[in-house]
């Protein structure tokens, strides 16, 4: 059995819940996985709502990404521009994030004021909401116009995220990755309540926006200006990201051409419903994407969606033994194995984005010529070699749970669900 020590002040606590904690009748084990999750739930290091526009434009020194989101959130104050709700149909925004000249890779410096400062914090420079699609392509095709390649890059975030911690990581990856000059950045964002205790509301959410990420990834193949299309998927994206492909080859009878590569990043989706979802997209039409599976078998967060579920999670295997290395290789996937990078997330399930060498791996997808031939066995070995002990750093607490299936939860939650947290435990300690 694994023993953890926890101090309270280190990840920004204080007396408050070192009092709970003193008082608690809980045994010292679930000490840390509360901490994390009590942190999460509360959002303790960041605020809502840091979308408002800053005054400053151009910061020497500071980083700039645009990209176009797509939603199936419901609008929100200007501040926050879509909440966790479902809306109606797609909804869409045009948002500038700069980068502050301190941004250390694998971060992401969230504010703790607001507004945010843009020489130590993420900021949105002008976040523009769109009423009608007409306004949301004209954009696209300013941006699309301005990359050399015409190459567009989706992104699909997990469970549990709010609408800025989906527009602030994805930022952060674009630009640690070294993929920003080469790449359209495009966000497609589906409900979250963005709560631990959401998982079943997040996963029908994720269900609710299949048809119109299908729709919406359909319609940027048919743009004449778009040469080709990367998905990028975290967690449950995972699965709403297979069903829209799944979707799309049963009713045109392919995948659209201009989707060149999937990348499914720690999948929480159960390894038979995933591997049945990709037979399904490869046996229709002669042309099919390439998928590329980042796993790790040290994903603490999917090992509990594994007790969740009652079944391996795709994102967790390990990808050298049967039968799934047969799988994999007879279906050409091929597989960037994480397992022993290192993450400042402890549930090691962020490691893309989280991992500057990690997200400067992927990147290499996106580089004309480049090719992951045989990366199953080299590339983690390849980028431990030069750059072993280097780690993320963690600048928002609420980012620690940010895309876990599930957590437990605080001393005031578990007097209401202490039976389920108490199994949710076990299975950590385990």
């Amino acid at each position: 059995m694994r023993r953890f020590t926890f101090w309270p002040w280190r990840i920004g606590f204080g007396g408050r819940l070192a009092g709970r904690i003193r008082g608690s009748r809980l045994p010292p084990h679930h000490f840390l996985v509360i901490a994390i999750t009590a942190c999460g739930l509360a959002g303790c290091a960041s605020p809502k709502g840091f979308l408002e526009p800053v005054a400053a434009r151009a910061l020497p020194g500071a980083s700039q990404v645009e990209m176009l989101v797509a939603t199936t959130r419901m609008r929100a104050t200007p501040a926050e521009m879509f909440s966790g709700d479902r809306g109606s149909g797609l909804a869409f925004a045009d948002i500038v994030v700069s980068i502050p000249p301190v941004h250390q890779p694998g971060n992401v410096e969230y504010p703790h004021q607001i507004p945010g400062d843009p020489a130590t914090d993420f900021v949105t420079l002008s976040p523009t909401g769109y009423n009608d699609r007409a306004q949301a392509l004209a954009t696209f095709r300013r941006l699309v116009r301005t990359t050399p390649k015409k190459h567009v890059l989706v992104f699909v975030h997990g469970f549990n995220n709010r609408f800025e911690d989906a527009v602030f990581r994805f930022a952060q990856f674009v630009h640690d990755s070294g993929v920003e000059a080469q790449v359209v950045p495009v966000l497609f964002t589906w409900p979250s309540k963005a709560r631990v205790l959401a998982y079943g509301y997040d996963r029908e959410s994720a269900e609710y926006s299949r048809d119109e990420l299908e729709s919406g990834l359909r319609f940027l193949a048919k743009d004449p200006e778009v040469g080709e299309i990367t998905v990028l998927a975290h967690s449950m994206g995972n699965w709403v990201t297979l069903e829209a492909l799944r979707q799309m080859a049963i009713r045109d009878g392919k995948v659209a051409q201009k989707i060149h590569n999937v990348i499914l990043a720690a999948p929480d989706v159960g390894v038979d419903v995933a591997y049945k979802q990709i037979d399904q997209i490869y046996a229709l039409g002669a042309r099919r994407p390439k998928f590329f599976l980042v796993t790790s078998e040290d994903d603490k967060a999917l090992a509990i969606s594994r007790r969740v579920w009652g079944e391996p999670r795709l994102g967790s295997i390990d990808p050298y033994q049967e039968p799934d290395e047969s799988k994999l290789k007879r279906e050409g996937i091929e597989v960037i194995d994480a397992t022993r990078f290192r993450s400042s997330d402890p549930f090691h399930h962020g490691k893309f984005a989280e991992n500057p060498q990690l997200a400067s791996v992927i990147g290499q997808i996106f580089t004309p010529g480049q090719t992951l031939t045989g990366s199953r066995v080299s590339l983690g070995e390849k980028v431990l070699e030069t750059t072993a002990g280097a780690t993320a750093a963690v600048g928002h607490a609420a980012g620690l749970v940010v895309a876990a299936p599930v957590a437990i939860v605080d001393q005031d939650t578990r007097e209401q669900y202490g039976d389920q947290v108490d199994a949710f435990s076990r299975s950590v300690q385990d």
